[in-house]
């Protein structure tokens, strides 16, 4: 018998539905509430009704949940302690986009070993996101494969649509919707007019084909997501982040009709992958909305038990503990010190403004 589909798939496996990863692990009637207030939170810092700074704050990507849960209980300390002028979410990124190959996130690959056993990673994930938010520790993470969000979207107060994606149909009506915030990053090259359309597109009600809670090829049509905003994560040629590109972007967003709301991510091109410059970004940034700049509702951090990268060799056991396996980050340490010196500044700033 001729064969003319699957000539490429080597194998089929069958994945667990949602509702039964669910029923293993499950969230509480406490812990939804629980996330339910915190992204109230996160929903009116994004429509201005609450003047604090968003900080998305942890690893570029999460490969080492004994490491994770360890950041998170540190991070929750800090969080409480300059909660009064920023509203802390930690960064719980799985899925990492790929030019052109290399390792891509827990969730694919847990194993680090080019396995593939997602069925354990979509599981990991599940229970170590469970873990982070029952600690009070809000979380947000990259939206990439479509699937995905019917697997975590319970735990997560915040959501992301990446450089890479931002242009893509699939992931405009997957935002629309989103039961969370979503920030559209910017094009790789820079230009801010994809992020701004998909902000736009967001808002309108669409449908899009995805699977239920049992694994049933499913059609959802979604209300529209009215907390879009922007990532400006700077591009190939330069960063981003400066006055002028702040209100170039909030000028075309107001000629759509779209109230500015902005958040800058302090690493990638911005830092131009230089760890250290993060936070000549965030004083940069905070010197901006202390100087007024509201459309400015947040930053993003990349951050980890210990600073700087590290190549994944033959064997996951012989990696350095806290250190980040893509993109370099700052260490705890350093986190520590470029969160108070903004929530400092913050209040400094508004100290000035009420005199």
């Amino acid at each position: 018998m001729l064969k003319n589909i699957d000539i490429r798939i080597s194998g089929v496996e069958p994945l667990a539905s949602p509702s039964v990863l669910s029923e293993k692990f499950p969230v509480s009637t406490e812990l939804t509430q629980s996330i339910l207030e915190s992204r109230a939170c996160v929903n009116a810092i994004i429509k201005g009704g609450d003047s604090r700074l968003l900080a998305i704050v942890g690893p570029c990507s999460i490969h080492d949940p004994a490491a994770a849960i360890e950041y998170a209980k540190r991070l929750k300390v800090l969080a409480k302690e300059v909660s009064d002028t920023l509203y802390v979410v930690m960064r719980t990124y799985f899925e990492k986009p790929r030019t052109i190959g290399g390792w891509k996130g827990l969730i694919l690959d847990p194993r680090m070993d080019g396995s593939y056993n997602i069925q354990e990673g979509i599981a990991t994930a599940r229970k170590l996101l469970i873990d982070i938010t029952s600690l009070g520790m809000p979380v947000g993470c990259e939206m990439l494969d479509p699937i995905v969000p019917q697997y975590i979207d319970e735990m997560l107060s915040w959501c992301s649509i990446g450089a890479r994606t931002t242009e893509s149909q699939t992931h405009r009506t997957l935002a629309s919707g989103m039961s969370v915030a979503v920030g559209f990053k910017n094009s790789t090259g820079g230009e801010y007019a994809s992020a701004v359309n998909a902000i736009m597109s967001a808002r309108q009600s669409a449908a899009f084909i995805g699977i239920d809670k049992h694994g049933n090829s499913a059609i959802y049509r979604t209300t529209g997501n009215d907390c879009g905003h922007l990532i400006l994560r700077g591009g190939d040629h330069a960063p981003n982040y400066y006055e002028e590109d702040v209100e170039a972007a909030a000028s075309l967003m107001e000629k759509l009709s779209l109230v500015p709301s902005i958040i800058i991510d302090c690493s990638h091109a911005n830092s131009r992958k230089d760890p250290k410059r993060q936070k000549r970004v965030l004083r940069a940034v905070v010197d901006q909305v202390v100087w007024g700049r509201s459309e400015i509702k947040g930053f993003m951090l990349e951050s980890n038990l210990n600073p700087g990268c590290q190549s994944i060799g033959d064997n996951a056991k012989d990696l350095h503990y806290g250190v980040s396996v893509t993109d370099g980050c700052i260490g705890w340490e350093e986190t520590e010190d470029v969160l108070r010196r903004a929530a400092s500044a913050l209040r400094k700033g508004k100290q000035d403004l009420e005199a």
